[in-house]
């Protein structure tokens, strides 16, 4: 059964879309897993990231999105979700990479996630709303060694779709205030929710991203969260660079990993992170 791990963090700007992308990839690329990636973000960054933006559109306009998912949900006697055509198979500008699938997201996720708050939740309600995404990945969770999840900025009911089904999950975080400053709050809501539904949710860490090396903000903050904070600090840490924005354009394409990410230390950053989680989870 696959390793399922949500990305999540309520400040946004603090590239966890990429990092959700990029661990995808690497795993896929250079440690040959068989990855999925749900997109549970209504921005669709990670989504238009690696299929593009005109195929996310036919997508969306056929209803072959996590939208449709949750909306037939609220309307359980109208059949709208198709799994087969909704999956997308071996994403990605890496032209080499194999491996990686996406089930994409949609922005009417937005409207939708405020009529699934009002629906009774708790482990002891049959259409359990926080339940739906682990239904609906039944068939094909066993497919994949790692499934990856980009949460929305916020504790809602779709994130806590993700949380539902994760074994640990990720914080990444730029070392300022702003940044940093819910972190607290997320580990205790994770916690709260893992304790209220009986399951285990492993904080696995804090990825460090944007860092920029001249920076004594950035230095005193990343020293107080080795320190003090819960969950602890992955040794891999993601320095700013222009590479972060060239990747989220589909329309370069590259032929390895490497290449893609190989500026500023990128390739080794998502090569050590991937490492640390394979052997949390593989020994």
């Amino acid at each position: 059964m696959a390793i399922v791990i949500p990305t999540i963090n309520l400040k946004g700007g603090v590239a966890k879309t990429t990092t959700t992308v990029g661990l995808a990839e690497v795993l896929a690329a250079e440690f040959k897993k068989k990855v999925l990636l749900i997109d549970l973000d209504p921005q669709t960054s990670a989504t238009t990231m690696l299929i593009g933006d005109r195929r996310w559109k036919e997508l969306n306009k056929n209803g072959y999105t996590l939208a449709a998912l949750f909306e037939e949900a609220l309307d359980p006697d109208e059949s709208k979700f198709i799994l087969d055509k909704t999956l997308q198979k071996n994403v990605s500008n890496i032209s080499s990479l194999r491996n990686l699938d996406l089930l994409p997201s949609s922005l009417d996720l937005i409207n939708i996630q405020d009529v699934l708050a009002k629906m009774p939740t708790g482990p002891f309600y049959s259409d359990n709303p926080i339940e739906i995404l682990k239904k609906a990945i039944r068939p094909i969770k066993y497919n994949y060694d790692y499934i990856l999840i980009d949460c929305p900025p916020n504790m809602g009911i779709i994130t806590l779709n993700g949380l539902r089904i994760a074994n640990g999950y990720i914080i990444p975080a730029i070392p300022d205030v702003l940044s940093t400053y819910g972190i607290p709050y997320i580990v205790d809501r994770i916690e709260e929710f893992s304790n209220n539904m009986d399951i285990k949710i492993e904080a696995l860490g804090i990825v460090v991203t944007k860092f920029k090396e001249d920076s004594k903000v950035h230095k005193d903050i990343l020293g107080k969260l080795k320190k003090g904070m819960i969950p602890h600090v992955f040794k891999s840490i993601f320095k700013e660079s222009n590479q972060i924005a060239k990747a989220a354009d589909y329309s370069q394409q590259y032929s390895t990993f490497k290449e893609k990410w190989e500026e500023d230390g990128q390739y080794n950053a998502f090569c050590n992170l991937a490492k640390d989680i394979i052997e949390r989870y593989e020994g």
